[in-house]
């Protein structure tokens, strides 16, 4: 039975730590960076000036605390006997996402407020508030953060499952990082490596912050099992850090530009966060293993460095608040003439040559570390595998290798760089993204390496090796992986796509973009692997059907080139014609080259598939002819011999029946 969180079972120390450290952090921070001085024009008053950061430190915190919770409820803390424990946490995360939405609601407020230049007593304030929040594009973000953070307070007082308690910290983590898109960030003539940075930084800290802060609150109902709990929170804190560390590190280049910028009050913040983060890692590394050690053998040591992580943790979370309103030495945007780098954030990248395919490149740091991340736990689990004597076939890693390779070229590379601007070269990135790289990632069994080489929790709790069963057996994997539903989804949505608003989306706005890599990257990924995947999930269809279901999809495909090269409309003219390209072809000749390069690049993979799949039938057929073979050895031919006689009996009966006839 579950019970509710009380001030006599919960931990307030941390929690006041916490939130002291952080106010009175972002209030001297402020007041040094001049954030809190009346404006020269437009001022919406003291109270919302001094509110603003205040407000923010608290909706950080909350937040963090919120996900920290909903992790440990569904991956850290061991499950004996009886749920309660998992159970008080998600009760916890409730109280906490109370608070979050609170914060995040009045920061929608008083950051209109501050837009509009109207104090709080204004009475314009609440009709042009009601009017206009949805408008603005910082104010519409926060409002979507602050919908999301109601939603998980929601699910967290219902929810009762590690499933829930891990679906509501995927969702509490996308309302934390859509808040990237506001700032500096978005404002940045760095865009797009902005945001992306700011996005990862965000999960980093509020995973590191919020785990801690969940440990901290839950202590005493973890108990005994606070040493596994910790050792397991570490894991996750190590590599929090390192995206904490690079990506603070990318943030500053972007917004400092050169150590000029260090003296102003922007850079003065970064140095103390900077320090803030060095201090933090020193500690975690000098006393983590001790302290977790110790655990269960008496002593405070826990405690205490609880204690001082939390306040550092949150004394860097007020420098952030600080630093999303403190004018940078890098300007927020570029002025320029180029309708090209207004619309998309890049220059106009000029005509296109030959030699551009292979030498042209502007590395998109999210994709090119997600390749890096990809490639290294690979290898990482082939070197594992091998230490314990087992053997992996080199093949399988040079496919996957060359999979992520082709993958940072498509995003990275000429693909990214003119299919930006230009319709057919946007076809290739989509192509490759879709239909090559997967080709080379499924062969190479990601999810059986990972099974092999993950070690199995034995505590009733989610490890990695432990999620990745769940969704492999799920029954939302079963529906999606089947052939007919997959192939849906890679066709289907090609041309919703591109006969859809969605097209202008994605080419006009970052996270449209991003949201339609993901898309051609996943569609693709699960139409190649029901096809050929060799990887554990629900039972393969036979072959010749998976052949049926991929010539039939590769002719609604080139259908669809077809129709492409012969619309008489501009696709996303709202784009196109208004970058207007000097140098560019005739918009209706680039359509039609796109549709002509989306007709013919199926060609190779599919005959590719087309042999993968019935080169698997053959080895089927081959593997039960082998086992029928060694069935005979085992009994001598008992089915062959059956079958004879079962011959031999027909013919016996089919012969009496003429005799009867005859007489």
């Amino acid at each position: 039975m579950s019970t509710a969180p009380t001030a006599s079972r919960t931990p307030l120390g941390p929690v006041a730590v916490v939130t002291v450290s952080g106010l009175v952090v972002a209030l001297v921070a402020a007041t040094l960076a001049g954030v809190l001085s009346p404006l020269v024009l437009d001022d919406p008053g003291p109270v919302v000036r001094w509110a603003l950061p205040l407000v923010r430190v608290v909706s950080d915190l909350s937040s963090a605390a919120t996900l920290g919770l909903l992790i440990l409820a569904a991956f850290l803390v061991p499950e004996r006997r009886t749920t309660e424990r998992r159970i008080q946490a998600s009760r916890l995360a409730a109280v906490t996402g109370v608070i979050w939405f609170v914060a995040a609601g009045l920061g929608v407020f008083l950051t209109f407020a501050s837009l509009a230049g109207l104090g709080l007593g204004n009475p314009e304030l609440g009709r042009q508030f009601l009017t206009f929040v949805w408008s603005l594009e910082v104010t519409r973000v926060l409002s979507i953060s602050t919908a999301v953070a109601l939603v998980v307070t929601g699910g967290a007082m219902l929810a009762r499952t590690r499933a829930a308690y891990a679906w509501l910290a995927a969702l509490a983590l996308t309302g934390i990082v859509i808040v990237a898109l506001t700032g500096h960030s978005a404002g940045s003539a760095s865009h797009e490596d902005a945001v992306n940075s700011l996005g990862v930084h965000l999960i980093g800290v509020t995973v590191w912050v919020g785990g801690l802060l969940a440990i901290a609150l839950m202590r005493p109902r973890i108990g005994k099992d606070l040493g596994a709990t910790v050792s397991r929170y570490s894991v996750l804190a190590g590599w929090s850090y390192a995206a904490v560390a690079i990506t603070g590190l990318q943030q500053a280049v972007i917004r400092l530009g050169s150590f000029s910028g260090i003296t102003s009050a922007y850079g003065a913040m970064i140095v103390a966060k900077t320090a803030i983060i060095v201090v933090l890692g020193v500690i975690g590394w000098q006393q983590r293993r001790r302290v977790i050690a110790s655990i269960g053998q008496g002593g405070n040591a826990f405690s205490r460095l609880v204690l001082v992580e939390l306040a550092l943790m949150a004394a860097a979370m007020g420098l952030g608040a600080v630093l999303g309103r403190t004018p940078p030495p890098v300007p927020d945007a570029e002025q320029s003439p180029s309708a090209v780098l207004a619309i998309t954030g890049f220059p106009d990248p000029g005509p296109m040559a030959a030699a551009d395919w292979f030498s042209a490149w502007r590395p998109n740091w999210l994709m090119v570390g997600i390749a890096v991340l990809a490639v290294g736990l690979y290898v990482a689990g082939v070197t594992k595998l091998q230490r314990r004597g087992d053997a992996w076939p080199i093949h399988r890693t040079i496919l996957w290798t060359l999979g992520w390779l082709m993958f940072v070229w498509a995003t990275s590379g000429a693909p990214d760089i003119w299919g930006r601007v230009l319709f057919s070269v946007h076809m290739v990135m989509h192509m490759v993204v879709a239909m090559v790289v997967p080709l080379l990632l499924v062969p190479a069994a990601p999810l059986t390496l990972a099974l092999r080489a993950l070690p199995s929790r034995q505590d009733r709790t989610w490890g990695p090796r432990e999620v990745i069963l769940q969704v492999v057996h799920s029954r939302a994997l079963k529906v999606l992986a089947n052939p007919v539903v997959a192939a849906a989804l890679f066709f289907g949505s090609l041309a919703a796509f591109y006969w859809s608003p969605l097209f202008e989306l994605a080419l006009t706005t970052h996270s449209g973009h991003l949201l339609m890599l993901a898309h051609f990257f996943i569609t693709g990924y699960l139409f190649t692997w029901v096809l050929i995947g060799i990887d554990p999930g629900p039972p393969k269809w036979t072959p010749a059907m998976l052949l049926l279901i991929l010539f039939a999809t590769i002719s609604f495909h080139a259908f669809f080139g077809v129709a492409l090269t012969g619309t008489q409309f501009v696709l996303a003219p709202g784009f196109f014609e208004q970058i207007n390209l000097p140098w560019g072809p005739q918009l209706l000749a680039d359509q039609e080259r796109a549709g002509e390069i989306a007709w013919g690049f199926g060609e190779a993979p599919t005959l590719i598939l087309a042999i993968l799949v019935a080169r698997q039938w053959f080895s089927r057929d081959r593997q039960e002819t082998v086992r029928l073979d060694r069935q005979a050895e085992r009994d001598d031919d008992a089915a062959l011999r059956a079958y004879n006689a079962r011959l031999g009996r027909l013919g016996e009966e089919t012969q009496g029946d003429k005799s009867k006839e005859s007489d």
